[in-house]
């Protein structure tokens, strides 16, 4: 077991060094850098131009020399690279070109917005979706299974941001009621409001993008459960069961559910990942949330490069380490999984 760990920790070094020097790489070639994205938003924030064709020029020129050399532009690609390895092993992140801000910083700042959209899309999805992939298995074939497939599937089909704006015509003032807010995670007068308003306070906020969200990711979940779970009602073991006079429950609990919750346990770093991390631009846009996929888009638009691979080199070893403590829960599920076995 220990032997397995070492080598997937070492394993990961590579992986993040081939994420880091693949997009930076393809940085190196992205037309329209920060300088010029730093330039452009200060000739636009002074609102008039130079005297002279050029004087402009030379000033232009004089200027573009200064945040080359701020920025560390004035240093060969190579250079760059190997000192964004070295402050990497060192957990630095940078600072920001245009927010001049650390890319820590920016991370914490956003990552409430995160954690409540992820974690709780996490939750609920697969509270809802365990539960019903179960019950449809049991249930194959019949009304309840045809009519909760065509819902799931008309949920995964409708996108995000489509029924966000629904959502927000009907319940968000759009045009017909005003029962939710539209912008942010908290009222204004949040921290005036007791212990239980302020929990109130937030899931009213959270209720329109959690239901966008949650609609869209649980539908892979609820049918893998489901095709999981027929697949193993099927098999030998189970009839045995049966023929020895177990209850419906006692079969499907203490024998089918071990065997079919292996597969759903090498979902969770997927689905951990992509809710926490990946969670939708477009809807943290419409509900006027700034969390972390906001900003990585705005990074990448604006090349705003620390931003960018510092984000970037995060969430690809936070992925990792998940991804091992998934593999890590098979002998949890099934003690018989033995890691580094040799077949004989």
């Amino acid at each position: 077991m220990w032997l397995y760990i070492l080598k997937r920790i070492a394993l990961m070094v590579p992986t993040l060094l081939g994420a880091l020097t693949i997009t930076f790489v393809v940085m190196q070639f992205v037309p329209g850098g920060p300088i010029e994205q730093i330039m452009a938003e200060q000739s636009a924030g002074a609102g008039g131009e130079t005297s002279g064709y050029k004087a402009g020029r030379d000033l232009d020129k004089k200027q573009r020399e200064e945040l080359m050399k701020l920025y560390g532009f004035d240093k060969p690609a190579y250079v760059r690279y190997f000192e964004m390895l070295a402050s990497f092993a060192r957990f630095d992140l940078g600072r920001s070109f245009l927010q001049n801000k650390d890319v820590w910083t920016l991370i914490k700042d956003k990552l409430p917005v995160s954690i409540s959209l992820g974690l709780w899309t996490f939750f609920i999805s697969y509270l809802i979706s365990i539960p019903l992939g179960v019950a449809k298995a049991v249930r194959e074939g019949s009304r309840f299974d045809t009519l909760t497939t065509f819902f799931v599937l008309l949920g995964y089909a409708i996108p995000g941001f489509v029924l966000g704006v629904l959502l927000i015509v009907l319940f968000a003032g759009g045009s017909f009621l005003e029962w939710f807010p539209l912008r942010g995670l908290t009222s204004d007068h949040w921290a005036e409001l007791s212990a239980w308003g302020k929990v109130k306070d937030y899931f009213w906020h959270l209720t329109l993008p959690l239901i966008c969200l949650v609609i869209h990711s649980f539908a892979v979940v609820t049918l893998l459960t489901k095709n999981t779970f027929v697949e193993e009602v099927r098999k030998q073991y189970v009839l045995v069961a049966r023929s020895k006079g177990l209850s419906q429950e006692r079969v499907l609990y203490k024998h089918i559910f071990r065997n079919a919750l292996i597969p759903l346990v090498t979902g969770f770093p997927a689905a951990f990942i992509g809710a926490f991390f990946a969670g939708s631009v477009l809807i943290e846009t419409l509900f006027s949330l700034d969390g972390l996929g906001l900003l990585s888009f705005e990074s990448i638009v604006r090349r705003d490069y620390p931003v960018v691979l510092g984000s970037l080199y995060l969430f690809t070893l936070i992925a990792l380490v998940v991804k091992l403590a998934s593999d890590l829960l098979y002998t949890v599920v099934d003690p018989r999984v033995q890691f580094g076995a040799v077949a004989r």
